[in-house]
């Protein structure tokens, strides 16, 4: 039997790495406090989960001062958007087809 999970991504199964990336998809560029009020997380969880991605080249990292103060934003790369949209396009086939037992 055909797994109807296997064009699933293993990297979104947290729903935090679902929420940075589609916070991000929506954004050209978040910073690291915005996203950790926007998902209620703290900030070793959060690093935790920004790195995962980061890893995966699904992010792209920026770190400037601003005012004096460093702060480190996110913007979502070109091989995020796709390993995302076709994480979400498997998640849609799979609402859509059902699942017949």
């Amino acid at each position: 039997m055909k797994s109807i999970i296997k064009n699933l991504n293993k990297v979104f199964e947290s729903r935090i790495r679902l929420g940075v990336m589609s916070i991000l998809l929506v954004n050209d560029r978040v910073d690291f406090n915005t996203l950790k009020k926007l998902l209620n997380v703290t900030d070793g969880n959060l690093a935790s989960h920004i790195n995962a991605l980061q890893n995966k080249k699904y992010i792209k990292v920026k770190k400037q001062f601003l005012n004096k103060k460093p702060n480190t934003s996110y913007a979502v790369s070109e091989l995020g958007k796709k390993a995302f949209n076709d994480h979400l396009n498997a998640l849609e086939k799979i609402i859509k087809k059902g699942v017949d037992f």
